[in-house]
C-alpha cells in the first residue's frame, strides 16, 4: 500500500517544522509523505491528491488582513481555508488563535484545534496518525470486500458448473457415442470422417475436463473436513 500524504498548509516554516518533527514514529510502518504548501497560492483541494491536510488558520488570517488592509480590489477574491476543505470532503486539521472558542470544533470532515504552546504538535500528530490509520484501515476494508466479491462470483460460477456436470456428461456421452458410430461407418467420405474424428477427440478432452471438476470437488470437500477439525482441535 502508498505511503499516505499529509498537506500541510501554511506560510510560516515553523508550522511545518513543528508538525513534522512531532509526528509519531510507528516502528511497525513508514510514515507519511509532507507535501507543504503557501495558503496564499491557489490550490484545489478537491482535486488534489492527499489523505489529510493540516492548515495554519493564522496564515490565511494574516492574508484576509493584508487584503483589507490593501485599497487596491484583489483581482481573483480568495477563498475561506476551512470552507475549502470541507468541500474537498477529505479529513482536516486546522490549527487556529482564537482563545475565545473552544480546544476544538468539529465541523464535517474539519477539525478545529486550538493553538496551545507546546501542546498542539503533539496533538495534531497524535489525531492525524489516528485518521491516517483508519483511513488505510478503510482502504484495506474496501479492497478485501472487492476481492470477497470476485471469489464469490467464481465460487458461483464453479457450484454452477459442478451442478451441470452430470447433464453436460450426458450430452457429451451421447455426442462421443455418434461420433464413434460415424467414424466407423464403412463408405463415409474421407472429409465427414475427419470431421467426426475431431468432434470425437474434441469431446473427450471435453470430458477429461470435467472428470477433473469431479477429483477437484471431491478435494475441496477433504480441505474443508481438514480445516474443520483443525478449528475444532484450536478451539479446544
Amino acid at each position: 500500500m502508498n505511503r499516505p500524504t499529509v498537506l500541510i498548509l501554511a506560510s510560516d516554516p515553523a508550522f511545518s517544522r513543528e508538525v513534522t518533527a512531532n509526528w509519531p514514529q510507528d516502528p511497525h510502518r513508514d510514515g507519511p509523505e509532507f507535501t507543504v504548501l503557501d495558503p496564499e497560492c491557489s490550490v484545489d483541494f478537491e482535486g488534489s491528491h492527499y489523505d489529510l491536510a493540516i492548515a495554519d488558520a493564522s496564515s490565511a488570517e494574516k492574508l484576509k488582513r493584508q487584503l483589507k488592509s490593501d485599497k487596491r480590489k484583489p483581482r481573483n477574491k480568495p477563498k475561506d481555508l476551512k470552507q475549502s476543505l470541507a468541500a474537498a470532503g477529505k479529513p482536516a486539521i486546522v490549527i487556529h488563535s482564537d482563545g475565545a472558542r473552544g480546544f476544538y470544533n468539529l465541523h464535517g470532515s474539519v477539525l478545529e484545534l486550538r493553538r496551545e504552546p507546546g501542546i498542539w504538535p503533539l496533538v495534531a500528530g497524535l489525531i492525524g496518525g489516528e485518521i491516517l490509520r483508519r483511513r488505510q484501515a478503510e482502504s484495506r476494508a474496501a479492497e478485501a470486500e472487492k476481492i470477497c466479491a470476485a471469489a464469490q462470483a467464481e465460487a458461483t460460477l464453479g457450484r454452477y458448473m459442478v451442478e451441470m456436470r452430470t447433464n453436460v456428461n450426458n450430452a457429451l456421452t451421447t455426442v462421443l457415442g455418434n461420433a464413434e458410430l460415424l467414424v466407423h461407418e464403412p463408405g463415409l467420405p474421407a472429409t465427414m470422417a475427419a470431421q467426426a474424428d475431431a468432434l470425437r477427440n474434441m469431446a473427450l478432452r471435453l470430458h477429461e475436463v470435467f472428470q477433473r471438476f469431479s477429483s477437484l470437488e471431491k478435494e475441496l470437500v477433504v480441505v474443508a473436513r481438514e480445516s474443520g477439525k483443525k478449528s475444532v482441535a484450536a478451539g479446544s
